[in-house]
């Protein structure tokens, strides 16, 4: 049977650290680029765009719809590589805390 106290402490031990580790998402960041690098797009932990860059040669009238469709495909790409690197951070923060109790996997919480 498991001792519920310890696993209570436990829940609380981990929210703290959840906590903690998502105030530090914000220094977390993750980059994704489309058009071969032409246009680079920069998101923090918490999925916030933080950068646009663009190759000058996008820089043209006539291209607008390219231009945005690269620039949608780059967000895309940075949220995905950023979801990853935040599934890691929280999984490294609580490894350990919880017993392994299977279905719970508090790393996909977030």
């Amino acid at each position: 049977m498991f001792d519920l106290m310890n696993i209570m402490s436990k829940v609380k031990e981990a929210q703290a650290k959840i906590k903690e580790t998502q105030a530090k998402l914000v220094h977390l960041t993750a980059e994704g680029e489309s058009g071969a690098g032409m246009v680079k797009v920069t998101v923090n932990g918490n999925r916030k765009v933080v950068s646009i860059e663009m190759d000058d040669s996008l820089i043209n009238p006539a291209d607008k719809e390219m231009l945005s469709d690269l620039t949608v495909a780059a967000i895309n790409k940075a949220m995905e590589a950023i979801e990853i690197k935040i599934k890691e951070e929280m999984k490294s923060a609580t490894d350990g805390m919880m017993p392994n109790i299977p279905g719970m996997d508090l790393g996909s919480m977030f």
